[in-house]
């Protein structure tokens, strides 16, 4: 009989077989993975799926009342972060907290992160689950993200986990010059990543590197879906 794989083994082979593949090369990126525990922000019954490809429900976290949210995939969390170049100078704005992994993430990659969150119990939760893990650069908002945020720019970095029909242009304008904003937009069965940069005053330059296909984000705005 084969010996159950250590937790250790399970996030090796999750980083080896999963991320790798899916073009995530940088060596420090990779070596965050190994070292931030993906299972402490798993809900305790779907625990043992927090090595797996797959988006893992948190509909099942104790007080997150809405259907649908979840954590994304490893290797979409590990992409994003890679392409998004992250600097230990930047200010982060994540809409859309979920259980808290992907600020932990963005934490140790930047300055400082504010992650929104539109329910308030996931909001408790990932708040606990980054003060458990020594995460002191994170502010967990109760907020909705697809509210026009003040005027004028904020942010270096805006990352959405989760999916939306489009491009948020509100958001646009809480980057910084060279700000980078990062988006999974578009429809099922097929949806691309959408990294935008802010080059100039009212100028944005954009590029749609990979495919994948993640949960909406709630509150975004839906395309009308009448034909006339």
């Amino acid at each position: 009989m084969n010996p159950t794989p250590t937790l250790e083994r399970l996030r090796f082979n999750m980083i080896e077989q999963q991320i790798r593949p899916w073009d995530v090369l940088d060596l420090e990126i990779l070596d965050l993975l190994a070292q931030i525990r993906r299972e402490d922000y798993v809900p305790p019954p779907h625990r043992p799926l927090a090595f797996f490809d797959m988006e893992i429900p948190l509909e099942g976290a104790k007080g997150a009342r809405e259907p649908g949210q979840c954590m994304l995939s490893p290797k979409v969390e590990a992409r994003m972060l890679q392409d998004l170049h992250v600097q230990k100078t930047d200010s982060v704005l994540e809409i859309g907290t979920g259980s808290g992994f992907m600020a932990a993430l963005l934490a140790h990659r930047a300055a400082e992160v504010l992650t929104l969150e539109i329910d308030p119990g996931l909001a408790a939760i990932a708040t606990q689950n980054l003060r458990r893990n020594g995460v002191t650069n994170v502010e967990v908002r109760v907020a909705d993200g697809a509210v026009p945020l003040p005027s004028g720019p904020t942010f270096d970095v805006i990352v959405l986990s989760g999916s939306v029909a489009r491009v948020p242009q509100g958001l646009l304008g809480s980057l910084k010059m060279g700000g980078r904003l990062a988006a999974i937009v578009g429809e099922e069965p097929m949806m691309r990543a959408h990294f935008v940069t802010r080059v100039g005053e009212g100028k944005w330059e954009s590029t749609q590197p990979w495919d994948t296909v993640a949960p909406r984000l709630l509150s975004f705005p839906e395309p009308s879906r009448f034909n006339f």
